[in-house]
């Protein structure tokens, strides 16, 4: 097959770009030298387009698009979340259409459902919420809403994937913000650490997506995880020390985490202040609630099970960073 992925020079992209480049051709969108370049490391062929500018011709012979490319920084606009996320999700899909791509796949997230509540052992029949303060959230859900209305049987054939909390080698976010976070003393549990999470290893994500490019059901949506129920407190302290780091036993209440982090994204939103807040409100908000997730969907339809436990990524990181 020819393969156009967009977002492969960051952490999903790259890793299914890797996994897919043996078998098939691999066409990858460059905005920069520099993202071409990283889009060479990860065997894929460079196309120079950007979100919002794809061309038929930049689609040519493409059987399959991986869309994960996505506005995920802490901080931004309204617009910079809509243009990204919702807008470059309709003209790729648009695009897609005129260029005769048969199938188009979209890397979602859980934070589509969320609005500050606790998410327990949801699945993919959990509704969206009415409203959301999160310009993440709100975004990544229009655009999953956007993806699966596309959906034509036999035509132009669509599917969502949804991972939460991804984690492993080539990390950009998850370690290094914790690591910051402790190395700069600013790193406190939220309520003890209590709260439960489910979590994806990128070779279990990996591994899902592949089964779903064969065996996904047109117009659904997947969830993939690390399939294990953890507290947030033994996860990260479990991730920290495969950089031989302990976190301090320093504590805040979710309630007063949740107002000073409403509190500066008021002060911040006012002031049009670039850079992002200390923390923001919905990484305060999405920190600090349950999320566990079912699997029976994947587990049934793409015959999902995880290639690696929590215990095992944990001994993979350890050594590489030895």
């Amino acid at each position: 097959m020819n393969i156009f992925i967009t977002g492969a020079s960051g952490f999903v992209g790259g890793a299914v770009s890797q996994a897919l480049k043996d078998k098939h051709q691999i066409f990858a969108m460059a905005r920069s030298e520099r993202s071409a370049k990283k889009v060479k490391e990860v065997g894929a062929t460079p196309i120079k387009c950007a979100l919002n500018s794809v061309t038929v011709e930049n689609l040519k012979d493409i059987d399959l698009i991986i869309h994960s490319a996505a506005f995920v920084e802490e901080w931004g606009t309204r617009q910079q979340f809509w243009q990204a996320n919702v807008e470059g999700t309709r003209q790729l899909l648009d695009v897609a259409k005129k260029a005769g791509v048969k199938k188009f796949m979209h890397i979602s997230t859980e934070a589509t459902l969320f609005n500050g509540q606790d998410m327990i052992d949801i699945d993919e029949n959990y509704p969206y919420p009415d409203s959301t303060p999160f310009l993440y959230s709100e975004t990544k859900r229009e655009a999953e809403k956007l993806v699966i209305k596309a959906n034509q049987q036999d035509q132009f054939e669509t599917v969502v994937i949804r991972p939460r909390l991804i984690w492993g080698p080539g990390d950009l976010t998850v370690l290094p913000a914790t690591l910051k976070m402790v190395k700069s003393g600013s790193f406190r549990w939220i309520d003890h650490g209590k709260n439960k999470t489910a979590t994806v290893h990128i070779d279990n994500l990996v591994h899902g997506i592949l089964l779903a490019i064969d065996k996904a059901r047109a117009g659904q949506i997947y969830f993939i995880t690390d399939d294990e129920e953890w507290t947030i407190k033994d996860f990260l302290t479990g991730l920290l020390a495969t950089q031989n780091v302990t976190a301090p036993n320093k504590n805040i209440s979710k309630g007063m985490l949740r107002r000073v982090a409403s509190v500066l994204d008021e002060i911040w939103r006012l002031f049009r202040i670039k850079k992002a807040p200390p923390i923001t409100k919905f990484a305060a908000n999405i920190m600090s609630a349950d999320c566990t997730i079912n699997l029976a969907k994947a587990k049934k339809e793409l015959g999902y099970q995880p290639v690696i436990s929590v215990q095992e990524g944990f001994d993979q990181l350890k050594k590489s960073s030895n």
